[in-house]
């Protein structure tokens, strides 16, 4: 009640409130997917799919609603120009179908269809479709021409949908095929007041890989269900599975992929970089051994203590100086994983130490110490990893959601 703030604070919150509702809605961030180059695929792992004469239905949660929204396509690995034919949104059901009379016509410059060059992305008109925070979008994409190897996200724990030959962009269609990527979709953005846009800089833990597809349950989407009682907040997720800080492989590294993964998101205020462990594993597990071909890291990257604590110091520098706040994760932990070492786990516990004392990060999220058995410390505890010692489970990715303090993103 009014009668029980004091008069500085009830002035306080009066010029907030006016403040507030003086704010002029922008473009923010509200869903996202790095774009991965195609690989040639061997052993269990397919190569990268083509398509020609095909649409694709792809269903995202986002995490902010707004009043307008667009899409970003990627064809940033394409080596020749990508044809998209027609392109259509709409609210989607728990099914992934259409919800009738919100279907949308996507254009571009006031077209249908466009041409994106080769090695960029492409930005949508806006959509006049409102939408709620953590609606279920679905985003139906129709190429005519061969595409080439797809510009995708390799992981993206939803099912995706193509179809038979044709344009299929509108209404239910029954799909061909269902895959697991993000097909040359990286990012959909809200127009809208927003508190706060967190992207979150990781690997395969951050990519949700042990949790449920199709189900929302990776950490990041945790983080925005929290969040979303609490105000309008966007979440995006650029976890990459297999990603490193220092080297390329699965992806290109966290250095490498900062300005476009984390400085181009619009309106980010924060990112947490939880990253790290490939590295570990793969410069002194077994396979990063030599003959192990692209799991062994590139010429010339050495990881070791000095080595990861220099990266994570130019991803305090970069995102610092974009004016975002930088919030640094603890290396999870990791034995009994198959890349597991004693001596990449010494080097885990250097470089979480440095996070926790050294006072670099903006604020420490202490994921190691959610996760952490403590009779043993080097494993994830019995639950909270999905079987492998390595990913989390739906418990495990909950846990370090909630262990999360949401203080740390409101607004002053």
């Amino acid at each position: 009640m009014i009668s029980s703030i004091r008069w500085p604070a009830f002035a306080a919150l009066v010029l907030f409130v006016i403040g507030a509702s003086a704010q002029e809605p922008t473009w923010i961030g509200s869903w996202g997917a790095s774009p991965q180059p195609p690989t040639p695929g061997g052993g269990p792992f397919p190569a990268t799919p083509s398509f020609e004469n095909r649409t694709i239905r792809q269903i995202v949660r986002l995490s902010a609603g707004g009043s307008q929204l667009r899409l970003r396509l990627t064809n940033e690995y394409g080596t020749a120009p990508l044809v998209v034919g027609a392109a259509r949104v709409a609210l989607a059901d728990e099914e992934g179908h259409p919800i009738e009379d919100t279907e949308r016509v996507v254009t571009f410059a006031g077209e249908v269809s466009v041409k994106i060059p080769a090695g960029a992305p492409w930005i949508s008109d806006p959509i006049d479709l409102p939408v709620d925070d953590l609606a279920l979008l679905s985003v139906s994409l129709y190429f005519p021409e061969h595409t080439g190897p797809c510009t995708c996200h390799a992981t993206g724990m939803q099912a995706a949908f193509v179809s038979a030959p044709g344009d299929h962009t509108a209404g239910v269609f029954e799909p061909e095929q269902t895959i697991q990527s993000r097909a040359f979709l990286s990012g959909v953005d809200v127009l809208t007041v927003a508190d706060s846009v967190i992207v979150t800089l990781g690997d395969s833990i951050t990519d949700g890989v042990g949790s449920t597809p199709g189900a929302n349950r990776r950490w990041p989407d945790v983080l925005a269900e929290r969040l979303a009682v609490r105000g309008r907040f966007g979440v995006v997720n650029h976890g990459i599975s297999g990603n490193r800080v220092l080297g390329d492989g699965a992806g290109v590294s966290a250095l490498a992929r900062f300005d476009r993964d984390v400085l181009s998101v619009p309106g980010a205020t924060h990112v947490i970089v939880f990253e790290g462990v490939n590295d570990l594993g793969l410069a002194f597990g077994v396979f990063g051994a030599p003959g192990r071909g692209g799991f062994a890291l590139p010429p010339g990257v050495d990881v070791n203590v000095d080595s990861m604590i220099a990266a994570y110091r130019q991803l305090i520098a970069r995102g610092r100086a974009a004016g975002l706040a930088v919030i640094g994760a603890t290396i999870a932990p990791y034995e009994g994983a198959a890349y597991y070492s004693e001596q990449g786990e010494a080097v885990r516990q250097a470089v979480n130490r440095w996070i926790r004392e050294s006072g670099e990060f903006d604020a420490v999220l202490d994921f190691d110490a959610v996760l952490r058995d403590p009779e043993r410390p080097s494993r994830i505890r019995d639950g909270f990893h999905s079987g492998d010692f390595l990913h989390g489970s739906d418990a495990g990715y909950r846990a370090i959601a909630e262990s999360i303090d949401l203080a740390l993103f409101v607004k002053d």
